[in-house]
């Protein structure tokens, strides 16, 4: 993978007679995470964004949730798939931003899900099921890594 240019390069493996080309890619998944050339994370994005969708549609099975049981299906099986790694891919595009809002469980799915929630807002249901929005969590988040690199630096 070319990283941070577009210049045509090829790459050997091996001396001699017997050295292999490298194939060029332009995205790579290592741990889960994927990495494109041009260090966007849209990929990444709509990648956990269709992980969590699917596992939205199996927790649409369960009808009529009480908030705390929707609160640990939600925290349990939706948001891991929507923060996995997220300070390393973190996101830039409102677009991006977008995406993984909007598969927040909370917007459509919870109206449904748990039918006392169907006539308040979004941000007011998030604040009945006692959770924060994806965005918050992830400037925690990186408030959280800022801190832990400082404090590594100072010993």
């Amino acid at each position: 993978m070319n990283i941070g240019h577009s210049f045509q390069t090829k790459y050997y493996m091996g001396e001699g007679p017997g050295r292999k080309e490298l194939e060029s890619v332009h995205q790579e998944r290592d741990i889960g995470v994927i990495t494109a050339s041009d260090l966007k994370s849209s990929s990444q994005c709509t990648k956990s964004a269709a992980t969590a969708t699917k596992v939205i549609a199996m927790v649409r099975t369960f009808k009529n949730l009480d908030i705390e049981d929707f609160r640990l299906l939600y925290k349990t099986y939706i948001r891991p798939h929507l923060e996995f790694c997220i300070q390393a891919w973190s996101l830039h595009f409102v677009k991006d931003i977008t995406i993984l809002e909007n598969v927040q469980i909370l917007q459509k799915a919870a109206k449904n899900l748990v039918p006392r929630l169907r006539i308040y807002s979004y941000p007011v249901r998030l604040r009945m099921i006692g959770i924060t929005s994806l965005e918050d969590r992830r400037i925690r988040g990186d408030m959280i890594e800022v801190y832990t690199i400082d404090r590594k630096r100072e010993n």
